[in-house]
């Protein structure tokens, strides 16, 4: 038995190599566009109609690739999950119904394991897209539509390890997954409701309602509150902030523990004075419905610690906090 022997590492060499395999993978990726066709039109028109589910296979690292296009496909609104062709034939089968779409995956269009259950597939009345490197494959021939997916070479050397071509599958397959998604209406709230458990679900799903202070635990004092009062407030709230309103329960100031450092470093009288002496009279309020994501922008932008939270020249309902925001993992 013939054992490798490694060649004496070349720095050069390795870097010539990585920089080759990114331009032969992405030369390969960039081909594909010439044949985004009527096939590929046909193939997102016929999985929008179905009303089983895309079932996606293919073996070895087709297969690898294959599971990636099943998990893309069910994150963004289309029913999908992948079947191995060889436990298919022993049994798999039986999850795969007449009202679903095989996708099969095989750079060669030659894989036996496929190709031993594509009989069983069209005997159930299940539809057959192919995505294979040749057009004149077996698995070509016989798919409803077929993918061309096929590249120019493998990255690889020695033009033998599945390379370029499962770069290019995994493109088309993603280009396929983005045409359904739009042709959906699939939208960011869709996506977050599929990645619940994950950062993106909790950024796009929660709501500053989700996240604020009701405005019974909101500190708010009066306009003509002596300051040192209103300091003491803002200190028992929480919150770094204390928001002054006006009979109606308006907010139409807030005063901030930021704007008790700045009045310190102007030397300004703090033993005087009411409240509206020192607040800002233009106070920045977020909508209960807007997304918190959407308050941590507005934060950022604006440099400031706190938000009021009240509909247009409406009562106050709430405020928050970045400390708020971190606490719900929105940021």
């Amino acid at each position: 038995m013939h054992t490798a022997t490694p060649n004496s590492f070349s720095p050069e060499r390795a870097l010539n190599l990585g920089r080759q395999t990114l331009a032969i993978e992405a030369a390969a990726v960039d081909a594909l566009k010439d044949r985004i066709n009527g096939e590929f039109a046909e193939a997102v028109r016929l999985i929008l109609g179905c009303k089983g589910r895309l079932i996606v296979s293919g073996m070895g690292k087709s297969g690898h690739i294959a599971r990636k296009i099943a998990a893309t496909m069910a994150s963004t609104g289309t029913p999908a999950y992948f079947v191995h062709p060889a436990e298919a034939s022993h049994g798999d089968l039986g999850m795969i119904t007449r009202q679903d779409i095989l996708l099969a995956l095989s750079n060669s269009g030659e894989s036996e394991e496929l190709l031993r259950i594509v009989p069983a597939i069209k005997r159930q009345g299940a539809r057959l897209i192919a995505m294979t490197g040749e057009p004149g494959s077996t698995l070509a021939r016989e798919a409803d539509i077929h993918l061309d997916a096929g590249v120019a070479q493998e990255a690889c050397p020695h033009n033998l390890a599945p390379t370029a071509s499962t770069t290019a599958a995994l493109a088309l397959g993603d280009a396929l997954a983005v045409a359904l998604l739009d042709a959906r209406g699939f939208g960011p709230e869709d996506f977050a409701r599929s990645h619940p458990g994950g950062s993106l679900g909790r950024r796009l799903l929660t709501h500053v309602r989700d996240v604020m202070r009701p405005a019974d635990l909101v500190p708010v004092v009066p306009p003509d509150t002596p300051l040192g009062d209103a300091i003491v407030a803002m200190s028992r709230g929480g919150l770094g902030l204390v928001a002054i309103s006006d009979p109606t329960g308006r907010a139409i100031g807030i005063f901030t523990d930021g704007d008790l450092r700045r009045a310190f470093e102007k030397r300004l009288d703090l033993h005087h004075g009411v409240i509206a002496d020192f607040m800002n009279k233009s106070p920045h309020f977020i909508a209960p419905d807007q997304l918190a994501v959407e308050a941590v922008e507005m934060m950022e932008r604006m440099r400031i610690n706190g938000l009021l939270v009240a509909l247009a020249d409406g009562p106050l309902l709430g405020a928050l906090n970045m400390h708020d925001l971190f606490s719900a993992k929105v940021i």
